[in-house]
This record gives structure tokens, C-alpha cells and sequence, in this order.
């Protein structure tokens, strides 16, 4: 959400950071509503007065006997009653039309984000790791002979239709293992609070962080009105709506493992072998609520917490910051953090890591009170993936495969398989 108030200060900036991202000017018709709005409102307040100063005239004309002029002002006060009420319905109307405008237009970029159309545009900033080289053809992880037998999606498809698996075994342990190493780092070593959240949600929740309105098509909704969350992004930043915290207890720091749920809509025909792209998946988030002063510091470490999790599992990544026509829509800055995959041969997303600044803060009404006892302001709110367990998956399979199908497992993991490294290639732990 926008402030109305810095639109009207400067329309021209605010069309032109929004050209950046590649979208048409809004502000006259945002200013046109926000003029009718504001004039309905004082319409309604004269009408009010006129009401109200003939209210009190009604009494003293029928104190005087004067029948015709209280006829006449009771008269009055009726019709100005039903001007208010009209008045006040109108500009109730304009403001929801207003509110709604403003909900659909996507952040503005921050001034250090690139210029550009799509993913062909996005700038490396860092890559980590030698690419592996390997004495046989790589295979997808669904490819691996040591994982095929585990990673069902048959009886997925069976039970629920297309993108969906089933983990069994030895792989569905690494699975888990994988969420528990990257949890356990977060509260050990990153210093984040754990939470296990709901992941039904009203739509107020939705609407805070930027899926409502305009991507509704994007989850999946029961039918008595609860959405289930496409990230634990949703229920860990809107835990603070309508909060005034202490500026003494920023940052908040916050990590989740939850189910996730995306409709993938707009994505027919998109990575629809094996389980890189899924209707259900599990993810490890990190959210962060900050001072603004510190939002883009924190960012820098949100990210570094993502990157230094898949070195210590050993896999290639590289890092790109998103140009302006490849970012979401609540972002104003984001980092992508691309994991390699020899069966694609190939850097496919793992993470992104993005700040808000205060676009979501607006819309959930979620401040601080400075120290120095000033008047409360909104927090920015930070996101990222921390990571997510079924694509880390595929990394880890895919990076720790060998010729004879077997697969090498990262020493990290050991501690959570039982002290083993190897998936041998019968689909046992070794």
C-alpha cells in the first residue's frame, strides 16, 4: 500500500518509479479519486453543519408558536439529514475505490535496483562453489536409480492429480533432515526465533501481505473463506498487524518450517517433470521486522543466512539481485539465490530474498514507537527462503550423484540420518 499523501506531494516521481517496473502512469486516475473523495467528505461535513444549526433552530420556533418556520426548518433538517447520509455513502463508496487502487499497484523499486524486462536482465552479484564435473551424464533427481523407487508421483496423482509426490524411505528422511539442518541453523547459529503457525488464514491476513487482491488466483481458498498460505511469509509478518511494538525489541526475528500451497497459476507447461514445481512443498521462511534505518542492513544478513546454508551443504549457487521487470509485486529489492543442478546443467531458483520496506507495514497497520518518544512509525518487513526443503532436495540429490546411482549426502546431514552419508543404490542409507 502507498501513501496517498506522497502521491499528491510528487505524482510525477511516483509514475515514474512505477515506469521503471514497466507499468503505465496511475497517478491521475488515483488523484481524480482522491479529489472526489476528499470533496464528498467536505460536502457531507457543510451538509452536517446545516443540519445541525437547523436542529437547533427547530426548537426555539416551535417555542415561539412560529408553526410555519418550524414546518419549514424540521423541513430542512429532514432533507439535510438525507444529503449527509447520501454524501457520507458517496464518499464511503470513493474510498473503497481508492483503497482498492492503491492495493493493486506494486511496490516502487528501491533507486539501487537494475533496470529491466525479465530474468535476462537480473545482475550476478556473487557465486560460490565449483560447478561439479562428472565422468557420466548427470541425471535429473527423479532420474537417480537410488531415488526413482522412492519419489512416487503415480500414487500422487492418483490421490491428488498432477504436481504432487510421494516421499518414501530413505529419500523422505533426507527430506526431513533437510528442514531439521536448516531450522536448527537458523536458532543456533542465526540468531531467529522459531514458530510453528497456522497455515489457514483470514483474508485480512492475505491482504496484509500483499496476495489480496490482486492474486487470489495464485492460492487456494476453502470454501468457508480461509486461505491456505503459499508461504509462512504470511502468518510470521501479519503476527505484528495492528501492533505498536518498542523500538527496543526491533529487529524481530523470525523463522517457520511449514506446508506451503500454490495454485501455480499461469504456469501450464512449466517444470512439469519431477518435483521442482509443486502444488504442495515444504519451506523454511525467514521474516524479519525492522527499523527502517536498519531494513536494507538486514537484508544483507537475511541473505547471507540463505547462502551460507547451502555452502554448508556444498552445493554451487550463484546470487542475482532482480531487475526491476523480474521482481514481485510487494518487492522493492530482492536477491535470488540460484542452486546448481547438473541433471538440468543449469542454476534454477532455491531462494529470494526480499525487503518490503513499509509497503506491507501500510497495509497492516503495523508501527513502532521510536525511543525518543516520537510519533509511532510503520517497520519494514523482510522476507526469504530459508530454504526450501524440496528444491534443496533436488540440489543435494542431484549434486551428490554417482555414476553407479548411488548418491554422496552432505556430512551436515549425518547427525540427522542416523550418522550416515550415502544413499546406496538399493535406496538405503549407508
Amino acid at each position: 500500500m502507498h501513501d496517498i499523501k506522497a502521491i499528491r506531494e510528487n505524482p510525477d516521481a511516483f509514475d515514474a518509479a512505477l515506469a521503471r517496473r514497466g507499468d503505465a502512469p496511475v497517478t491521475g486516475e488515483i488523484l481524480a479519486l482522491d479529489t472526489a473523495r476528499r470533496g464528498m467528505i467536505n460536502a457531507a461535513e457543510t451538509a452536517q453543519a446545516e443540519q445541525n444549526k437547523a436542529s437547533k433552530l427547530v426548537g426555539a420556533a416551535k417555542a415561539s408558536g412560529d408553526d410555519a418556520e418550524f414546518e419549514r426548518l424540521r423541513a430542512l433538517v429532514t432533507e439535510k439529514k438525507a444529503e449527509v447520509a447520501q454524501m457520507q455513502a458517496d464518499a464511503k463508496d470513493l474510498d473503497a475505490k481508492l483503497t482498492d487502487k492503491l492495493a493493486r499497484i506494486p511496490n516502487l523499486p528501491a533507486d539501487d535496483v537494475p533496470e529491466g524486462a525479465d530474468e535476462n536482465d537480473n545482475v550476478e552479484v556473487n557465486r560460490w562453489g565449483d560447478v561439479p564435473s562428472y565422468d557420466f551424464a548427470p541425471k535429473e533427481h527423479f532420474e537417480i536409480a537410488s531415488v526413482a523407487a522412492s519419489m512416487d508421483f503415480e500414487t500422487a496423482a492418483k490421490i491428488s492429480g498432477a504436481r504432487f509426490v510421494m516421499l518414501k524411505g530413505a529419500v523422505a528422511r533426507i527430506h526431513r533432515a533437510l528442514a531439521q539442518f536448516m531450522i536448527d541453523t537458523h536458532v543456533d547459529h542465526n540468531g531467529l526465533t522459531e514458530y510453528v503457525t497456522p497455515v489457514l488464514v483470514r483474508d485480512e491476513a492475505m491482504y496484509g501481505t500483499d496476495k489480496l487482491p490482486k492474486f487470489g488466483d495464485d492460492s487456494y481458498q476453502t470454501t468457508n473463506g480461509w486461505w491456505l498460505i503459499p508461504t509462512s511469509e504470511v502468518t510470521l509478518t501479519y503476527s505484528v498487524a495492528g501492533d505498536v511494538l518498542e523500538e527496543a525489541t526491533l529487529p524481530r526475528r523470525m523463522t517457520a518450517h511449514t506446508l506451503c500451497f500454490r495454485s501455480e497459476a499461469g504456469s501450464a507447461g512449466r517444470d512439469t517433470s519431477g518435483m521442482l514445481r509443486q502444488h504442495q512443498f515444504e519451506k523454511v521462511e525467514m521474516v524479519s521486522i525492522t527499523h527502517p534505518d536498519a531494513s536494507d542492513d538486514e537484508q544483507k544478513r537475511m541473505l547471507g543466512c540463505a547462502e551460507n546454508l547451502l555452502e554448508r551443504l556444498g552445493v554451487p549457487y550463484r546470487t542475482v539481485l532482480l531487475c526491476t521487470g523480474d521482481m514481485g509485486f510487494g518487492a522493492r529489492r530482492t536477491f535470488d539465490i540460484e542452486a546448481w543442478l547438473p541433471g538440468q546443467n543449469a542454476y534454477r531458483e532455491i531462494s529470494s530474498v526480499s525487503t518490503t520496506g513499509e509497503f506491507q507495514a501500510r497495509r497492516m497497520n503495523a508501527r513502532f514507537k521510536p525511543a525518543d518518544g516520537g510519533k509511532p512509525q510503520f517497520v519494514h518487513t523482510l522476507n526469504g527462503s530459508g530454504l526450501a526443503v524440496g528444491r534443496c532436495l533436488i540440489a543435494v540429490l542431484e549434486n551428490g550423484q554417482q555414476a553407479d546411482g548411488s548418491v554422496q549426502l552432505p556430512d551436515v546431514l549425518a547427525p540427522y540420518l542416523g550418522g550416515k552419508t550415502l544413499l546406496g543404490t538399493d535406496g538405503v542409507l549407508v
